[in-house]
């Protein structure tokens, strides 16, 4: 994946195991940096030696990112080359020489380089910037190639995968979200009731953000956030399927979460959770919501319908939000699904045990829900303003189901919480009759036809397929999927002067 152009430095994103952890000292970027003061104030390696008291040979070391000085010796090279401590260990590079020199030198000492077996450039003095600039962006273009090829399906689903066990052994609760969410809306004077517009506004402008309202956002984009002159652009359209308050929020979360470019899709899913989660956070507050669902629990009144109507967000956000803060707060576990019409798997989390249909890398997303559980049952009942309750047996336990259907451009969805049987005593519709009897993943439970109709239709029927292509293409290339680069700049530069 190729994030050069979406960076906002000049330095690498990648990890590499001299680049550092949070915290700790970069001896490239340290080494290059004693090298251009030193050379700023014309003084060999020598006379620097004499004033710290060091060897020049140790010197060159440092210089060269292979050693790492200690405390003393950096505070007296600080005050032999007139610069604070700060500056010396600033995080900038001093030139873009040297940013060049930092890139290659990480480069060569990064795995991919190694693999390659080739010798390794010196990088000093002699070698021309221009050769510099070759070579960094022969290693970027490689690195980009190799991205693209590993993006794939397979790559988004295992991505998937991981995410949603990082989620499960959360509860899906994230205590630092919940504070920066909580932090903003102190400061915005906000403490409870559903979250309005003006609201949502006063954040983006208390974080010194100003919105702007066009017609010609790019199409991929459901916002671009302007980190040059703090302005997030909003389309003056009303998309159905998008909530305002929660696009306008998610961009701010990519902000206040200190998110940078992706360096790969597992990193791309990874940030779009969590700004929607922050999103979510701010339109139902933590502590606000809670005490609602707390008084609704001693009711034995748990309705995700109420959760909606009371903080005026969609269905699928209460439904979200109560994944968040059931297990942390109630002690309640619960899995939820978005299944599409077609009865496959579009998002779902699980952390009461419910036996999800997986593929063999663990995935969810792309399977097909068993036709008896609730999220499938759901899409036959004519009654679509209210919620449609049931109990499935399941191989490993019976579960209470919640659900309601809700249409968007791509087509129809099924939106479902489900809890263990130990916990539907807390639920409005828990006296619901409906019942079915779930033996997925047997394949005769509901993925081998009738042997009746078996008996009459093998061999007699050929369905043409509706192929979905877009399974079998790689993931688009480019540090954000889909999103065009060049059509984001142009967007950019041409609403960036007065």
């Amino acid at each position: 994946m190729d994030n050069a152009g979406w960076n906002r430095s000049t330095t690498s994103t990648r990890k590499d195991p001299d680049a550092g952890q949070e915290g700790e000292l970069d001896i490239i970027a340290l080494g290059r940096r004693v090298r251009h003061l030193r050379k700023k104030k014309s003084m060999t390696l020598d006379d620097l030696g004499a004033k710290v008291g060091t060897a020049p040979s140790q010197l060159s070391l440092i210089e060269n990112g292979k050693r790492e000085p200690k405390l003393t010796l950096l505070q007296h090279l600080a005050g032999a080359l007139d610069v604070g401590m700060d500056q010396l260990l600033g995080a900038e590079p001093p030139s873009r020489r040297a940013a060049l020199e930092i890139q290659l030198e990480r480069a060569q000492r990064g795995p991919l380089y190694e693999s390659l077996g080739l010798p390794k450039v010196r990088v000093s003095s002699r070698l021309s910037t221009e050769v510099l600039e070759s070579l960094v962006g022969l290693q970027h273009e490689l690195e980009r190639r190799l991205d693209e090829q590993s993006a794939t399906p397979e790559e988004a689903r295992r991505a998937n995968t991981e995410l949603r066990a990082e989620m499960r052994a959360q509860n899906n609760y994230y205590p630092d979200i919940e504070r920066e969410a909580q932090n903003l809306l102190q400061a915005v004077g906000h403490d409870r009731g559903p979250l309005s517009h003006h609201v949502a506004a006063d954040i983006a402008e208390h974080l010194g953000f100003g919105l702007h309202y066009v017609g010609d956002l790019p199409h991929s984009t459901r916002s671009v956030t302007d980190l040059k002159n703090h302005r997030i652009y909003l389309t003056q359209g009303q998309r159905s399927d998008h909530d305002p308050r929660s696009v306008l929020l998610q961009a701010v979360g990519h902000y206040v979460l200190g998110h940078t470019t992706p360096v790969d899709y597992a990193d791309f899913l990874r940030q779009r959770v969590y700004t929607n989660y922050f999103a979510a956070s701010l339109l139902m507050p933590e502590h606000a919501t809670v005490e609602y669902l707390k008084e609704a629990k001693a009711a034995k009144e748990l309705a995700i319908e109420d959760i909606r109507d009371a903080f005026a967000v969609s269905y699928e956000t209460a439904a979200h939000r109560f994944t968040n803060l059931a297990t942390e707060h109630l002690g309640i576990t619960c899995h939820f699904q978005k299944v599409h019409e077609s009865g496959i798997i579009h998002k779902a989390y699980e952390n009461d045990g419910v036996n999800f249909p997986a593929d063999h890398t663990g995935a969810i997303e792309g399977q097909a829900v068993c036709r008896f559980w609730t999220s499938r049952a759901v899409f036959d009942i004519p009654d679509k303003f209210r919620a449609f309750n049931q109990y499935t047996d399941t191989a490993v336990g019976t579960y209470w189901c919640t659900a309601r259907t809700e249409r968007h451009s791509s087509g129809e969805y099924s939106l479902s919480i489900g809890v263990p049987y130990a916990h539907v005593k807390w639920f409005r519709g828990r006296d619901t009759t409906e019942r079915s009897k779930s033996g997925c993943p047997d394949a005769s439970c509901c993925r081998r036809p009738p042997a009746g109709l078996s008996a009459c239709w093998a061999g007699n029927a050929w369905p043409s397929t509706r192929a979905n292509s877009h399974l079998l293409a790689a993931m688009p290339q480019g540090a954000f999927p889909g999103v065009d680069e060049t059509e984001v700049y142009r967007f950019l530069q041409a609403h960036s002067t007065p």
